[in-house]
């Protein structure tokens, strides 16, 4: 493929992206992610990872996309964003991570990449490849820094100066050659410790995230009673949590989106604490029937609260 179809194909895939409402893409070529191998096996030795086994999982996979799809050249990467127009009452209730307050991001991306690819098709030919929305072994956030997206910061989350942290990553992984972008490889956190010294469990060191301490694993990973030793430390979450994204400066940058799949349900407006302690199964069913909190089911929530609770 001649460099000009090269830029072209790249151009035409990063046009449809922002016309199907992702907030960024970026193009990086397939390749064994050398640096990161000692990286993931460490965190894994340390036991970072809890119970997340799988985790353990497909190591050679998740460090080289050519494993995962066969003769792949490319990988697009693809934000989109969730930052909400309205943050969901707190004052007298719990809280749920803003990236649930809608419709499931698995399946909503989905549909926006499967739509990309049939019009990359039509475009550009066949290709053979595979589509990702945390749904395999995949490094997205290295891959998004590769691709000129954005860096990874000490929250471990992918920063962007421009757009802040609160957006899902997605990724295709294919056969086909584009015009690359160049990786952003300076880290543009600089002395800032915010969501280090924020994060109210001590789950964070520099770049590294202690899964085991994590409200997030605590509240949605692990399915086991919850330690004593978190007690008083919540601050109220019962799924996920967004306090290291709270805190960070970038995200004074963060703009609504506009999707209204993502929406939350409009129950979840008036659910105060009486409320929440006394959900039903029915009303998880009703209120979260296409929602990522399905991933913890009604006794997870449940737990969740009556730790807090009690």
């Amino acid at each position: 493929m001649s460099p000009l179809r090269q830029q072209r194909n790249a151009e035409f895939v990063k046009a449809t992206a922002l016309s199907l409402g992702f907030a960024a893409c970026g193009i990086a070529r397939a390749g064994y992610l050398e640096e990161e191998a000692p990286k993931l096996e460490e965190w894994l030795m340390k036991g970072f990872h809890g119970k997340m086994k799988y985790m353990e999982n497909h190591f050679d996979k998740r460090l080289d996309p050519t494993k995962l799809v066969p003769g792949a050249k490319s990988v697009i990467v693809l934000l989109y964003n969730y930052f909400p127009q309205n943050i969901l009452p707190t004052d007298d209730g719990y809280k749920i991570s803003k990236y649930a307050y809608g419709e499931d991001y698995h399946t909503v991306i989905k549909d926006k990449l499967r739509t990309l690819c049939e019009r990359y098709i039509e475009y550009a030919g066949a290709f053979s490849g595979r589509v990702f929305v945390d749904s395999a072994p995949v490094l997205e956030r290295v891959w998004a820094q590769r691709a000129g997206l954005g860096w990874i910061g000490k929250n471990t989350l992918l920063l962007s100066k421009q757009k802040g942290s609160y957006f899902f990553v997605a990724e295709i992984i294919l056969d086909h050659e584009f015009e690359y972008d160049n990786p952003l490889n300076t880290d543009y956190c600089g002395t800032c410790t915010a969501c280090v010294d924020a994060c109210p469990t001590n789950a964070i060191t520099p770049h590294q995230i202690d899964a085991r301490k994590c409200i997030s694993y605590l509240t949605i990973e692990l399915r086991e009673q919850i330690p004593e030793d978190f007690k008083g430390t919540y601050e109220d979450w019962i799924f996920g949590c967004d306090i290291c994204q709270e805190v960070c400066p970038w995200n004074r940058f963060s703009t609504p989106h506009q999707e209204p799949r993502f929406h939350p349900h409009s129950m979840l407006n008036a659910m105060d604490r009486s409320h929440w302690e006394e959900f039903t199964q029915d009303i998880f069913t009703t209120v979260f029937k296409k929602s990522a909190v399905k991933r913890t089911g009604f006794n997870g929530l449940k737990r969740n609260i009556d730790f807090l609770k009690d």
